[in-house]
């Protein structure tokens, strides 16, 4: 079991329900009306809310930064990969896909997936390795986006880019030494983006399953970005693509 702490991860928990939530605690010292939302919602959904004093929570977390809830749930299991290709397949977007890989900090992995769920991304895939981290810590840096955004463990990944490439998926690998900008590249169709972490970047092997490279241009002499940093400019970038078509087909 884990311990889920924070409103803003608990309330994504409830509502995605991808966990098994055993029992919501709540800091006697909180005022009901802050906690309200999740205290409903956890009713809604039969999730039992107890009140406990403020010092257990503390001690079952990291420290003070609980902000009065805590849950006691299973981890978050991995989306399968045939439950993101039905999304894709019934989907009325060209799908965005983000793939990760070298992802070594919890945190890091968060901010990534709080970026991709706000930009819109269809899902993100993590090589299997990835998938050691602490989901609480996870959690609480994606600001709950970890909770309801597709995530997948990828075991082989040839035969998972050979599965989107058969549904018009273009993989696109960012590295340094890329020829074209993302800002020369056309992202607004079926998309993968991958990206690596900062001391290995992409694998060979995910490079030699690449349709085409691009890179994030940078002045002469600036240090490499975080992944993080790396994928929302990346899926942003896609973003403002498929909103400028949009724009114009309207127009039109």
């Amino acid at each position: 079991m884990e311990h889920l702490e924070g409103k803003v991860s608990i309330l994504a928990a409830v509502e995605a329900r991808l966990r098994r939530i055993d029992v919501v605690l709540v800091s006697t010292s909180v005022r009901a009306e802050k906690l309200e939302e999740l205290i409903a919602a956890c009713v809604r959904v039969g999730v039992p809310v107890k009140r406990v004093p403020a010092d257990e929570l503390d001690r079952m977390t990291h420290g003070k930064t609980h902000g009065g809830a805590v849950a006691v749930c299973s981890p978050r299991l991995p989306t399968p990969f045939a439950d993101l290709l039905s999304a894709i397949d019934a989907s009325s977007e060209p799908p965005l896909l983000l793939l990760l890989e070298g992802v070594d900090d919890d945190r890091n992995l968060g901010f990534t997936l709080r970026t991709a769920d706000a930009i819109g991304a269809h899902g993100v895939l993590v090589k299997k390795h990835v998938w050691e981290f602490d989901g609480g810590d996870v959690s609480r840096a994606s600001s709950g986006a970890f909770e309801r955004i597709p995530l997948v463990q990828v075991e082989n990944a040839a035969e998972v880019l050979s599965q989107l490439s058969r549904r018009g998926v273009r993989a696109w690998g960012c590295i340094a030494g890329a020829k074209r900008s993302v800002y020369d590249v056309d992202l607004r169709g079926p998309v993968l983006l991958a990206v690596g972490g900062e001391k290995r970047g992409l694998s060979g092997a995910m490079r030699d399953r690449c349709d085409g490279f691009l890179r994030i241009p940078m002045r002469e002499g600036a240090s490499s970005l975080s992944l993080s940093h790396a994928a929302a400019i990346l899926l942003a970038e896609a973003r403002r693509q498929r909103l400028t078509r949009a724009v114009a087909d309207a127009s039109g």
